[in-house]
């Protein structure tokens, strides 16, 4: 339950910070755009259309030189038994039915971003929250017990601190591979999102599946689950000489129920602002993940970024738009995790994630 304080606190940041709004609405509209995909989302994101590939984003034009076969009179022109070819210019217009534009192989860009929305905020939320879980009860032990509890505990944090956290991700899905989850989209399942597309003249045809890397997750969760750790343990070793505390003890509280009941509870405000900036840094890295093949999902930021590689001197926008959208997101996340730091807990320090 949020105390009146923590309330008056979290609006008077509120209040000041126009940052702070900024963010909450970022965040907001991410998440909305990742849960009704199937309501909003142009196109299908797989949908392909080879004839409009490579299309500009609203106010863009290309303008491309191509050898193509000479024609005259609807005849192809042969020369010495050989068919003659000219250099033609092509140029390609913008037009409203792809605004951010299309990939090499003719796919919707906005509809890839959407439906890339739920790919980073399922593994960022997931990610978070197994990362939480094993940090938190790693960092509380550690603090409560102390000795050589803390010793071994804290000592295996160290060590996972020395290795690089993308290596570290890259070697660890090397080595359990690419487990993905299929989840039934219940807007699509139930025919609520294909009778809301043909009522207001949309096409039909969106993914009945979210597919779930879950290896990345768990990788994300062990490569960040220190943080938490660190977090933990800090306010541990605090509390634990608290009154209430010794008085639990005293009283004959277990300490499994001690740590429970009065650690955790006064340890969970640097944790939540901690948690709000990890999934910033846990998208961020499923999208390098992503943009280096290891994820597996084939609708992800990162592995959009990754196809428009090869076009990036005639087709910018493919690589471009997706890596947008990570900026404005892992920039919103920010925003919010700073305001959550400032108005619960103004002498937390940040901690970095990646």
């Amino acid at each position: 339950m949020i105390s009146e304080r923590t309330r008056r606190n979290l609006r008077r940041e509120l209040r000041r910070s126009l940052l702070a709004r900024l963010g909450i609405v970022v965040v907001v509209l991410i998440v909305a755009m990742a849960v009704f995909a199937p309501f909003i989302s142009p196109y299908s994101p797989s949908q392909q259309n080879l004839d409009n590939s490579r299309q500009p984003p609203l106010g863009f034009s290309t303008k491309e030189t191509k050898e193509v076969t000479k024609m005259e009179d609807g005849s192809v022109v042969i020369e010495n038994g050989q068919v003659v070819t000219e250099t033609q210019t092509v140029y390609t217009n913008a037009t409203a039915a792809h605004p951010l534009g299309t990939d090499g192989n003719g796919r919707d860009i906005l509809s890839r971003i959407i439906y890339g929305a739920r790919t980073s905020i399922l593994v960022g939320l997931f990610g978070t929250s197994l990362a939480a879980l094993i940090g938190v009860l790693v960092g509380l032990s550690a603090g409560f017990y102390r000795g050589r509890v803390d010793d071994v505990l804290m000592r295996s944090a160290d060590i996972m601190l020395a290795f690089p956290s993308l290596v570290l991700a890259i070697a660890l899905v090397g080595v359990w591979g690419q487990a993905q989850a299929p989840i039934p989209d219940p807007f699509v399942t139930t025919g609520i999102a294909p009778a809301f597309r043909s009522a207001v003249g949309l096409p039909t045809g969106m993914p009945e599946t979210v597919v779930l890397p879950g290896t990345v997750i768990v990788v994300v969760a062990l490569v960040n689950w220190v943080w938490f750790a660190r977090v933990a343990r800090g306010e541990a070793l605090s509390i634990r000489e608290e009154e209430y505390v010794k008085a639990a003890k005293a009283l004959g509280a277990s300490d499994g129920r001690t740590m429970l009941r009065h650690v955790l509870p006064n340890a969970i405000t640097p944790i939540l602002v901690l948690a709000t900036i990890q999934v910033a840094a846990i998208i961020l890295l499923e999208s390098a993940l992503s943009f280096l093949g290891f994820s597996g999902a084939d609708v992800s930021w990162g592995f959009d970024i990754a196809l428009g590689r090869q076009y990036q001197s005639t087709a910018w926008w493919i690589s471009t738009m997706p890596g947008l959208a990570i900026v404005v997101t892992v920039i919103g996340l920010n925003l919010v995790g700073d305001w959550l730091r400032d108005a619960l807990d103004p002498g937390i320090e940040g901690e970095g994630g990646v």
